[in-house]
């Protein structure tokens, strides 16, 4: 099995900057066009929820190989910060987890037995399917294993699925090139039928369109759940794939839940082209200095882990 726990890491990097960048807009005030001008708003830029779960699964990912859902489960409801922004129903998920409740039977009743659809599975997944470069139905396993201690519903552990997949590929064409339709293609096999996958076969058509319109048809994230945020980050991401700031700036254009769909859009673009910069763009040293720093768990878990492994 070939991981990549680089390309891991830089979409952790790429997923929180986008995160916290993206939540600054929704402090009144916020100028796009400043940010279009090369002035972003004043540093630091806290992170949110969106940063603090994929922490927690990058660290899980990083330091077991794959993912252990009980375990997961216990970080998540360790770990939670609820000013951080996390919705009302993650937080009784996550607070009966801690009380002792199973997951699957705190998940599972959530929404009156339907379970939770929200974005927030997806918002989580692409340093997951970094790390499983070039290997989607890995990343695609571990990924619905991820969704499931707090996402029951089927159009949210597809979101992640189809995310992990993206970042997959993002990942393992870094070195070479992927265009717009090759990563939308690279999903195809997982559109489970659903309004998630709807979506992304309708963003496919839309390839070409600009922000407004791909917003338009397939949501920008306002209604909080897959279908309405995972085609068109998924959209974003394979237009801008080559291009971190423009691909952020995107989401914020959009407007919506912008630190969610910055924070997709981030970990698959970022998890394609790194720091790198030149005539591709990766994330601007400017704006991951700005970034609040990861909490020292985490990165301390980068540190033992090393390179890529095989």
């Amino acid at each position: 099995m070939i991981v990549n726990s680089q390309s891991a890491r830089d979409s952790l990097d790429g997923l929180s900057v986008g995160d916290a960048l993206g939540a600054q807009f929704f402090v009144p005030g916020r100028s796009l066009a400043d940010l279009i001008d090369g002035r972003p708003p004043a540093a630091p830029w806290p992170w949110t929820d969106d940063t603090e779960m994929a922490c927690s699964v990058y660290s899980e990912i990083h330091t077991r190989g794959h993912i252990d859902r009980d375990a997961l489960a216990s970080a998540f409801a360790d770990r939670c910060e609820p000013y951080r922004g996390y919705g009302g129903g993650t937080v009784v998920v996550l607070h009966e987890i801690r009380d002792g409740r199973p997951w699957a039977e705190a998940a599972g009743a959530s929404f009156g037995g339907r379970g939770s659809w929200g974005n927030g599975a997806a918002m989580r997944a692409a340093p997951l399917g970094a790390y499983f470069a070039g290997r989607p139905d890995e990343a695609a396993a571990q990924a619905a294993m991820s969704a499931e201690v707090t996402h029951s519903h089927p159009e949210a552990i597809v979101g992640a699925m189809l995310v992990a997949v993206a970042a997959s590929h993002a990942a393992a064409t870094r070195e070479t090139s992927c265009t717009p339709t090759e990563l939308l293609q690279a999903v195809d096999p997982y559109l489970i039928d659903g309004r998630t996958a709807t979506g992304v076969r309708r963003a496919r058509r839309l390839l070409g369109r600009s922000i407004a319109e791909a917003a338009y048809e397939l949501g920008n994230g306002a209604q909080v759940t897959a279908q309405d945020t995972v085609p068109f980050a998924l959209w974003t991401a394979a237009t801008f794939l080559t291009d971190y700031p423009r691909a952020i700036t995107a989401c914020i254009e959009a407007g919506g839940d912008v630190d969610t769909t910055a924070a997709i859009v981030g970990g698959i673009v970022a998890a394609h082209t790194g720091h790198r910069h030149g005539p591709i763009r990766g994330i601007p040293p400017a704006w991951l200095s700005s970034r609040e720093p990861l909490p020292t768990w985490a990165e301390a878990d980068h540190a033992w882990g090393g390179g890529d492994l095989r």
